[in-house]
């Protein structure tokens, strides 16, 4: 097991009684804190204009708007998965001269190994809602992440770098109705960049039943593999604690 169980676990006398429950257990799981530099920003329409005339940009905010996860077995490693993360970020920064509010669309992809057993048995529920990830013997796997850090924005004359070429971006409907505005996806004279700090749990877990006493949350002990951050930007990201409070609420008192 990945995860620490934190509290009293050694007290026999917090345990009241044992249950039987159906849930879904976790395999695996990484706690992931991210440093993604120049990220390019897809600004909006209205937006562009302020870009163009702008001598910098500084950031104001960054949204999680929403992750899409995806699993797929790893060939000839039986019971190892591949997580795929796609990242969708509402950008907000403020213009100099001018100080107008811009904002713009930036999209993070990540992938995680993470172990998730074998199955062979297929689940299948009355549920509409329910995720079909078992009944393809494939475990599910989810993902907690806290809206990023915004650590810098750069902005970049196209015509005086030289800029990576990268692929126009696939931007889901239900992503381009957030904005309420077109995002431009063509070159333009000057582009933005963003650096952001994103703190996310990925776990891959599957149905079963257990007959268990109840201590405390669970939390991951291992991070995930990833590049190293040195330009100073990351490097104030990297002396920030991982906001274990953010994803495992307090209890109520009284």
């Amino acid at each position: 097991m990945a995860d620490n169980t934190t509290g009293a676990a050694e007290d026999k006398s917090c345990i009241r009684e044992a249950v039987c429950i159906h849930t879904r257990k976790i395999f695996d799981a990484c706690r992931s804190k991210d440093c993604i530099e120049d990220l390019r920003v897809w600004p909006t329409a209205s937006s562009q204009q302020y870009i163009d005339s702008a001598l910098s940009v500084r950031p104001k905010s960054a949204e999680l708007l929403y992750a899409d996860v995806n699993v797929e077995a790893i060939t000839f490693n039986n019971g190892w998965y591949a997580v795929d993360v796609t990242y969708y970020y509402r950008i907000t920064g403020e213009t100099s001269p001018g100080g107008n509010t811009v904002t713009g669309l930036a999209i993070f992809t990540k992938r995680v190994m993470l172990c998730g057993g074998i199955g062979t048995a297929k689940t299948f529920s009355s549920d509409p809602m329910s995720i079909a990830g078992e009944a393809d013997g494939l475990p599910i796997a989810s993902v907690d992440a806290v809206d990023p850090i915004a650590l810098h924005l750069k902005l970049v004359d196209t015509a005086r770098c030289v800029c990576p070429e990268g692929n126009q971006p696939d931007i889901p409907a239900y992503i381009l109705n957030r904005f309420g505005d077109a995002i431009v996806t063509a070159d333009t004279p000057k582009r933005l960049y963003v650096t952001l700090g994103q703190f996310s749990i990925v776990r891959l877990e599957r149905d079963t039943q257990l007959l268990i006493p109840a201590y405390d949350y669970c939390i991951p002990d291992k991070d995930c593999p990833g590049g190293s951050c040195q330009d100073d930007p990351c490097s104030i990201f990297s002396q920030i604690s991982f906001p274990t409070d953010e994803f495992f609420p307090a209890e109520c008192l009284g």
